[in-house]
């Protein structure tokens, strides 16, 4: 079993939210995302928030993973409302898609199923669509996190078990 843990590593939180963005919401699922991954032993070196849609999110994707090494979750904007673009807006930034990690985070609640959310990678940053709500967001996340540290140091080119 390759050594999976996540000591060095380092993590990014984007909420994807036009009611956060515009201050009429509180950010309780990027906070929540924090708090996961600071239990889990990342280091939490960003957390942003912009507005739905592709033009919000797909720029601030590209700048987040600009020269970083870790993991990027987006939390919100995965479902099908009018503006839940975040799924499209990665995709057209990814450079190579994840798709069990995807499958892997929509498996842990019935209710992943409604979720439109997709993985992949960014240069040496992996990019992982969470739903907004708190509770969504930190499952989802905690579905794959056992792995991430794995996929973190294969991108990074890094000695691994295997």
């Amino acid at each position: 079993m390759p050594d999976l843990d996540s000591a060095g590593l380092s993590a990014k939180v984007l909420t994807v939210s036009d009611g956060v963005a515009h201050g009429s919401r509180e950010d309780r699922s990027g906070v929540a995302l924090v708090e996961l991954f600071e239990a889990a032993g990342y280091e939490v070196v960003e957390q942003r928030v912009v507005a739905d849609g592709v033009d919000a999110v797909a720029p601030a994707l590209v700048e987040l993973a600009a020269g970083f090494t870790g993991v990027i979750v987006t939390t919100g904007g995965t479902g099908f409302g009018p503006r839940d673009l975040t799924p499209e807006a990665t995709r057209s930034v990814i450079e190579r898609e994840a798709p069990g990690l995807a499958e892997a985070m929509r498996l842990v609640n019935p209710l992943g199923r409604l979720s439109r959310g997709v993985a992949g990678t960014i240069g040496a940053a992996l990019v992982l669509n969470a739903p907004g709500s708190p509770k969504g967001a930190v499952e989802c996340t905690e579905a794959v996190l056992d792995v991430v540290p794995h996929v973190i140091r294969l991108m990074a080119d890094a000695p691994t078990d295997h």
